[in-house]
């Protein structure tokens, strides 16, 4: 199986200008190939690919000595970069979707740089005869120290550098990383996943929200208005900035932190986790508009919805699944998804549906045959109770 690690980096100052000198050529090329591609079909109906922008590297590097201190290997994983831009514009028009054409990207908006094979260009473990510390040979950069905090299992194929706010991070990506299959525990579990309970078990449990992007919105606001202050393109704005960069930072990484906790509880519990399939997309869409005819608008609730869509982003399920869906193909566990619809509304003893089931947000109270319980909980046994009918039905 394939597993990605990401490690902070510590540069010294000249590494990270190198770093970052590596980072703005790079988006040059690819800014550059993007504008080819443009005037190429504009002016003549031609198009390009990346087939014809790779051949043109040679040239690019003997005439541009920035771009030749780079390696090659790099610059054609940065067009290939472009060319998979290209190829997903033209699946959305083909899908009837909104487009979305390629854009330049801005100095903010290009903050990764790859390396498609360990060995071309960069090596990771570059100093194995280092006593305590690992590093990344990059070329250009040199040997960069890694806070490796976990040890790195199959084979090394690509090697990325991310830069995230003030911070640097080098990701790998392995192949042939061996399972690591957890003894069975013979548990079954449904999870129920909200808003005023992170997450609840179909055995009562419940984890709670930490809110981790509510609980700083005070020193978001104050860095916010502060950056709303300073004048475009002046150093203290750069500064501000960085300071709202490392706020929104250190909320995801909270949340993956928590994500990852709270998977690792589950994996080892239980041998098949159920789970709603949630379109968290759709979920967090805006209401539409509804005109009035007489050039105004109807009232549509879109303030009341977009506090419930920042509660749903800030707790970061999306993030939860795919770490949870991860782990579980590591350990050897089974993770079943079920359709979400009226696991809310409907009695887990005698299954009766009704709207008027659910009395509060956390009393469930079934009209037909009187049975209570917390509404998380009696829609978390009915996700399990889907997830096992879904077994049934695949195994049969």
């Amino acid at each position: 199986m394939r597993r990605s690690y990401k490690f902070l980096m510590r540069p010294t100052a000249h590494q990270q200008a190198a770093l970052t000198a590596c980072l703005d050529d790079h988006r040059a090329l690819y800014n550059a190939a993007l504008l080819e591609r443009r005037e190429a079909y504009k002016r003549s109906q031609v198009s390009i690919r990346y087939g014809d922008q790779s051949a043109q590297l040679k040239e690019i590097r003997a005439y541009d000595p920035d771009q030749a201190h780079w390696s090659f290997s790099s610059q054609q994983a940065t067009l290939r970069r472009l060319d998979k831009a290209f190829r997903a514009f033209f699946d959305r028009v083909k899908a009837g979707r909104t487009p979305g054409f390629p854009r330049f990207k801005g100095r903010g908006w290009f903050d990764t740089v790859e390396w498609p094979e360990d060995g071309d260009g960069c090596r990771w473990n570059s100093q194995p005869e280092h006593p305590s510390a690992t590093f990344v040979r990059l070329q250009g950069v040199g040997h960069v120290r890694v806070h490796q905090h976990r040890p790195v299992r199959g084979r090394v194929k690509t090697i990325s550098v991310k830069r995230e706010g003030s911070r640097w991070y080098v990701v790998l990506s392995c192949d042939d990383v061996p399972a690591e299959i957890l003894p069975a525990t013979g548990a079954v579990v449904g999870v129920d996943m909200g808003v005023a309970s992170f997450l609840t078990t179909s055995d009562g449990e419940q984890v709670g929200n930490p809110r981790r992007l509510a609980a700083s919105a005070e020193k978001l606001a104050a860095a916010q208005q502060d950056l709303a202050r300073k004048k475009r393109g002046s150093k203290r704005r750069r500064k501000a900035v960085a300071r709202v960069a490392a706020l929104h930072g250190k909320v995801r990484r909270q949340r993956l932190d928590g994500a990852h906790k709270v998977a690792n509880a589950l994996i080892r519990r239980y041998d098949m986790i159920v789970h709603e399939d949630l379109r968290i997309a759709n979920m967090t869409k805006s209401p539409a508009p509804k005109p009035d005819g007489e050039g105004g608008y109807l009232p549509n609730r879109a303030a009341a919805k977009a506090g419930l869509n920042n509660s749903i982003l800030d707790a970061g399920w999306g993030v939860f699944l795919g770490i949870l869906a991860h782990k579980a193909e590591s350990a050897g566990r089974e993770l079943i998804s079920v359709d979400p619809r009226n696991t809310s509304r409907t009695c887990a003893p005698c299954g009766h549906v009704a709207k008027e089931n659910r009395a509060t947000q956390a009393e469930f109270a079934c009209t037909a045959c009187g049975h209570t319980a917390h509404a998380d909980v009696n829609a978390a046994i009915n996700i399990l109770g889907a997830g096992l009918a879904l077994r049934e039905a695949a195994a049969a």
